[in-house]
């Protein structure tokens, strides 16, 4: 299927679990899930950073998102939510934007919150989630693509394109095709949001993707050699 093995495709995959009834004890099956199925990382949210950093073993990374799943929080919130997350574990951050400041065409604030997460967190990977949805149905192509390009030049090293919990939808190959083109090489693209079956998966990794977050990981896996 377009050439991936199952392990290519693994070494991509945040391995998220961001359910609001989450559990330790459902974290601590996240990672043992994650260790045997061969993902890159486990995306948690922030009040279980702690256990899933505990349990994972080396090689296994921590993301935890922020300002999840609304965007909707002042951006010293989430830049302390992300400073706070750092410090319990996390290698990775994936912050929400306020999604209206975008549509609302005020681009510089919402570098202003990319750059303050940035500040709070210089260490973590940092992944920005646009709403590529949500964008595009209410705004069109090419606000999407000024929107991932000023999240990168306020220090993004990635731009995501759903949290999953929008009604406008998650993922799509369209946009995580003109996502890549806006940022270029040297910025990742992740793609999020709905992504179950290894056909959705592959097409994703073909539009341009760089890595991808999954909660249904095995049943993916599975579809692929």
């Amino acid at each position: 299927m377009g050439g991936y093995t199952r392990a290519d495709v693994a070494a991509l995959i945040d391995h998220t679990l961001l359910k609001p009834e989450a559990t330790v004890t459902d974290v601590e099956r996240l990672v043992s899930e994650a260790v045997d199925l061969g993902v890159f990382s486990v995306c948690v949210s922030p009040p279980l950073v702690s256990t899933a950093a505990a349990t994972a073993p080396q090689g296994l990374a921590v993301a935890a998102v922020s300002g999840f799943p609304s965007g909707k929080h002042l951006a010293e919130i989430k830049a302390r939510e992300s400073q706070l997350a750092v410090a319990d574990g996390a290698a990775e951050i994936d912050m929400v934007i306020d999604v209206g400041l975008a549509l609302s065409g005020d681009l510089d604030a919402t570098a202003a919150e990319v750059a303050a997460v940035r500040a709070a967190a210089p260490s973590a990977t940092l992944k920005v989630i646009v709403e590529s949805a949500a964008l595009l149905e209410l705004a069109g192509e090419a606000l999407l693509q000024d929107v991932c390009r000023a999240a990168v030049d306020a220090g993004a090293d990635f731009v995501k394109t759903s949290t999953g919990f929008h009604p406008s939808g998650g993922a799509s190959a369209r946009a995580v095709e003109l996502m890549a083109r806006a940022v270029g090489d040297g910025v990742g693209v992740k793609a999020s949001g709905g992504i179950r079956t290894a056909e959705a998966a592959t097409a994703m990794l073909d539009a341009g993707a760089t890595r991808l977050g999954l909660s249904g990981t095995r049943a993916v896996l599975d579809g692929l050699a």
